[in-house]
């Protein structure tokens, strides 16, 4: 699962950056408001952790814009501001969640999870297609009864391709989904994972469309 996180505050994105990553998520930080609306113009995210005080563009002016724009992404606002007005403002303005400073790193994450449930339509945690199962909280996957020996860029991988089923994403797409910017990334990475990853699942479950991408399928 990709994020975007917005904090300008350095030693606290820092702190959510490290403890996010270890939960296993993949994240883009950004200290103010128009570096938002950049990433937004060029990558897209499962969740936006979003302050309300980023200097520049402020974090309703930005959530403001996106829901105006029809952009549906789940955005849990995190600040430090904790009066009813902030919290209504920034409900009404179309957040999905709201989180006040200081918090704990593990209620952080899970609604992380239950924003992503939400917006798949889910109440489970687990992803199911078939035989095949992934659980991202537990960060462990199953092929029936088997569990899967993964590499952290191959579980991202089958989880990316998990949470759209018969979708055809591209290898762009891919990378932007496994890859945060600063990472030196090689032309072939992603098929190579994606090879290791077919091998292990044993059966033709990712279909490759050739010139368009790769697509997660039940085997007939």
């Amino acid at each position: 699962m990709k994020l975007l996180l917005a904090e300008d505050d350095a030693m606290l994105g820092a702190s959510m950056e490290k403890g996010l990553t270890l939960a296993g998520f993949t994240l883009d930080r950004v200290h103010d408001g128009q570096h938002v609306l950049n990433a937004l113009e060029s990558h897209s995210y499962d969740v936006i952790l979003l302050d309300i005080g980023l200097p520049k563009i402020d974090g309703l002016q930005i959530l403001r814009r996106m829901r105006q724009q029809g952009l549906q992404t789940p955005v849990l606002l995190v600040t430090a501001r904790d009066a009813v007005h902030d919290r209504v403002t920034g409900l009404n303005l179309g957040a999905d969640d709201y989180l006040s400073k200081p918090f704990d790193l593990d209620e952080l994450i899970a609604r992380i999870h239950a924003l992503a449930r939400r917006q798949a339509g889910r109440s489970q945690p687990q992803l199911q297609l078939g035989r095949l199962q992934l659980d991202p909280i537990e960060r462990q996957a199953r092929l029936g009864d088997t569990v899967l020996a993964l590499s952290p860029r191959e579980f991202d991988l089958l989880e990316t391709l998990m949470r759209q089923p018969g979708a055809v994403l591209s290898v762009d797409v891919l990378e932007k989904q496994l890859y945060t910017w600063g990472n030196e990334v090689s032309s072939n990475a992603v098929e190579v994972h994606l090879h290791h990853l077919r091998k292990k699942l044993g059966e033709p479950w990712i279909v490759n469309v050739r010139g368009v991408g790769y697509k997660l399928v039940q085997p007939a």
